[in-house]
């Protein structure tokens, strides 16, 4: 590997997300481990310009009811923390562990003046990386970074499982996902829906590759999390970002039936006002490596969550996973989650929160399973080395 330039990394490795976070850590390690030298590429400086264009995307689709039901969320959030010191206090300590982790764990660019000393700085990298999670959302298309766009045409440009986030692309917008995507030297897909719209746009067949999140095994993610167990008792993690109360209440009698208490992070995307009477114990101060202990640690997970699910497979936990959104919704990311568990072939793991509490619900075929998932990260690390190699 001597006289090799960097790898640039397009990903999210700066939003107080704890999928996104940890997916994004899982690259770089996985691409130090495989001999090469990465870097986060730091937009700190640009992103004012890069959410101007965002911000006209959600203008334009104002009329969209999904959008603007998803987004009053976020803004509904940010408004309690403005009248509730308490709840911003506890806003304010998650994300200062986010921050602490990511300063420690993170190897990134120096920040970039303009666009235009962005592009300069791309002709000292050996190629760019974009991935994973949902990066090309139709919002992130729009704002024109995860596209790779400020990427000259004489330097590679991979995507490693990026999602769409979405089944279909909107037909005005196909054109434009034509042109970034046809850019790609490498194009791979996360889910079976990413490799459908890849075909159906640029007429290319691309490789189903795994979340960076599994191209790391137990063992390695034990290197990063939290050693001591946070929670002493025995508990259930519950891991939900949408707001469903039907399954609160499923976890609620899942926990008193095995004697466990309740553990959950909550108001992660929007502030949730039920959620308080249904746990335990719902810590704030926890960082990425303090969230893979929560989940390691657990005797079962309920989540609704494409990582939650993610890391409850690695550490072979009895996981349910529900779904998050209707089948209606504009902003819907079920797809990642049916296609995951349709690969893994834990399709079963699929609740609708009315299923028997006194039912057996324990995954039988883990051993099964992990070699799935061991065959599926060495053919996506073999894409990886391929595209970048080649």
């Amino acid at each position: 590997m001597e006289n090799k330039k960097k790898i640039g990394l397009a990903i999210v490795y700066d939003y107080p997300d704890y999928g996104s976070i940890l997916q994004a850590l899982a690259t770089q390690r996985t691409l130090t481990q495989m001999g090469y030298e990465s870097e986060a590429i730091n937009t700190e400086n640009l992103k004012g310009f890069i959410n101007k264009k965002k911000y006209k995307y959600f203008a334009q689709n104002i009329f969209d009811i999904s959008i603007v039901k998803e987004k009053s969320k976020v803004i509904g959030k940010k408004l309690k923390q403005k009248i509730n010191k308490d709840f911003a206090a506890k806003q304010a300590e998650r994300v200062a562990s986010f921050e602490k982790f990511g300063k420690a764990n993170f190897k990134e660019s120096r920040p970039y003046e303009s666009w235009d000393d962005l592009t300069e700085a791309c002709l000292d990298y050996q190629t760019v990386v974009v991935g994973s999670d949902q990066l090309w959302l139709p919002s992130n298309v729009a704002s024109d970074y995860y596209t790779l766009s400020f990427v000259p045409d004489s330097i590679k440009k991979i995507c490693y499982a990026t999602s769409f986030g979405i089944g279909q692309i909107p037909e005005k917008y196909k054109a434009t996902y034509k042109k970034y995507l046809s850019r790609f030297e490498f194009l791979s897909a996360r889910e079976t829906s990413g490799q459908t719209i890849i075909k159906e746009v640029t007429g290319r067949d691309v490789q189903l590759v795994c979340d960076p999140a599994l191209l790391l095994d137990a063992e390695q993610w034990d290197k990063v999390s939290t050693q001591d167990k946070i929670v002493k008792e025995k508990y259930i993690f519950c891991y939900f970002m949408g707001d469903n109360p039907e399954q609160r209440t499923w976890a609620r009698k899942l926990a008193n039936k095995h004697s466990c208490k309740v553990v959950s992070l909550l108001h992660l995307d929007q502030f949730i006002t039920s959620d308080e009477d249904y746990i335990d114990y719902a810590p704030y101060n926890i960082s990425p490596a303090d969230f893979i202990n929560l989940v390691k640690n657990a005797e079962y997970v309920c989540t609704d969550s494409f990582h939650g699910t993610v890391f409850s497979i690695i550490y072979s936990k009895n996981f349910f996973t529900f779904k998050r959104f209707n089948k209606k919704a504009s902003l819907s990311t079920n797809t990642r989650i049916f296609s995951l568990l349709d690969r893994l072939k834990l399709s079963d793991r699929l609740f609708m929160a009315n299923e028997n509490i006194d039912s057996d619900l324990t995954i039988k075929n883990y051993d099964e399973i992990q070699k799935i998932v061991s065959e599926f990260r060495k053919d996506s690390l073999e894409y990886l080395k391929n595209a970048i190699e080649e």
